[in-house]
């Protein structure tokens, strides 16, 4: 276990030499707004792998510097949750990052392949997952634990490098290219807009007018608050109080009270904020928000033409051995669909890079009438056919 920076300063000397690394995190997020690290691993090899104890490290900056350096190749499975936690951790933007769950969606795997179903189906590897609840915070580690933590990295330049060897086998190189630039940019990592949080709600797309403002209102400041006190959203209001207050309004801590679902002590602890929240809201007004329609809100013409796209994507994507997940998913396809032929391409990924090229293209066609669609009497999936 590396405890000292001088040493996790050499580790990461030595993957600079080697030119990729693979990375994985270990961390708690139960009684927290951000998680808590624990544990940072690196792969060089099956045979140089390496735990370090971030807790016990002041100065993680060598583990920034890797992330950094846009020579060396890091290697993780699933990689955004690890890099927003190491980004946190080292305040480092990543770059050059190699993503073997993305790449699995182009080698003819699931795109949401789990690293344990991966690691089985491209080298052989089958690992127990023991320990993936486990306190990583608590020390000293069990060897379950330490063993654990090593396979998650120890088989993954050997992943990586069969992996591309199947995506360029299939012809795909430049799409996957694409796909892993996005985790050069440095807005991924950055924390979303807490007026933007109120979409997550449950419920959220049969409210309109003063509920819908006041929601927004109401969810940005229990995100703020909650960041600010490194709490659970929940810890400070759950949400279907949120969703409560929203439709309910009170305009005083008196009026709250007569709320069930309320408790003394969220009166009493939040009541003059929630009130001033719900007066800005009433003030702002929900005329600037909108909403992706959800699939009660859309009409039977265009619910027709979104099954009809999705079968035709769904279609295209079997018989060319591409996960569907990472292509678009269904809630993109309705807002493309539901903003028609004037759909611009800065709004809709299926209209941008390897999406427009593989289906995007071909999709607006079908919409527009150009195409027809039939059932290949062979593989029955669908077909285009020129009308």
């Amino acid at each position: 276990m590396i405890k000292k920076s001088a040493e996790l300063a050499e580790i990461v000397e030595r993957a600079k030499k080697a030119g990729r690394a693979a990375i994985d995190t270990e961390f708690v997020w139960e009684r927290t707004y951000f998680p808590q690290l624990g544990l940072i691993q690196i792969g060089l090899s099956e045979e140089e792998n390496f735990l370090i104890d971030a807790p016990a490290i002041d100065d993680l900056s060598p583990i920034g510097q890797l992330l950094e350096d846009e020579s060396v190749v890091k290697i993780l499975h699933d990689a955004q949750q690890d890099l927003y936690i190491l980004r946190r951790a080292t305040g480092a933007y990543p770059k050059n990052i190699f993503d073997t769950r993305l790449a699995g969606g182009f080698a003819r795997l699931s795109s949401t392949i789990s690293l344990m179903d991966l690691l089985k189906e491209v080298v052989g590897v089958s690992l127990p997952k023991t320990e993936s609840r486990t306190d990583w915070l608590r020390r000293p580690l069990s060897d379950r634990q330490v063993a654990y933590a090593i396979d998650d990295v120890r088989y993954m330049p050997r992943v990586m490098d069969e992996l591309i060897k199947r995506v360029d086998d299939a012809g795909r190189s430049e799409w996957l290219a694409e796909e892993l630039s996005v985790y050069d940019d440095p807005a991924l990592y950055e924390e979303k807009d807490p007026r933007t949080q109120y979409g997550r709600l449950k419920g959220v797309s049969r409210m309109g007018g003063d509920e819908l403002s006041v929601l927004r209102e109401l969810a940005a400041w229990r995100e703020e608050e909650a960041r600010r006190h490194d709490r659970p959203r929940g810890h400070i209001l759950k949400d279907d109080i949120v969703v409560t207050l929203a439709k309910r309004r009170p305009g005083s801590k008196e009026e709250m009270q007569y709320i069930k679902a309320i408790s003394d002590r969220d009166v009493r602890c939040y009541g003059r904020a929630v009130v001033q929240a719900i007066k800005k809201g009433l003030e702002t007004g929900g005329e600037d928000i909108s909403l992706p329609p959800s699939r009660n809100g859309v009409d039977e013409i265009l619910s027709t033409r979104i099954d009809l796209a999705l079968a035709y994507l769904k279609g295209k994507c079997l018989s060319s051995g591409l996960d569907m997940g990472l292509l678009t998913t269904r809630a993109e396809v309705t807002a493309l669909l539901a903003e028609g032929p004037q759909s611009d391409a800065k709004s809709h990924r299926l209209l941008r890079g390897w999406r427009r090229i593989f289906a995007g293209d071909e999709l607006l066609q079908v919409m527009a009438g150009e195409y027809a669609i039939r059932l290949d009497r062979n593989t029955g999936l669908p077909q285009l056919v020129s009308d």
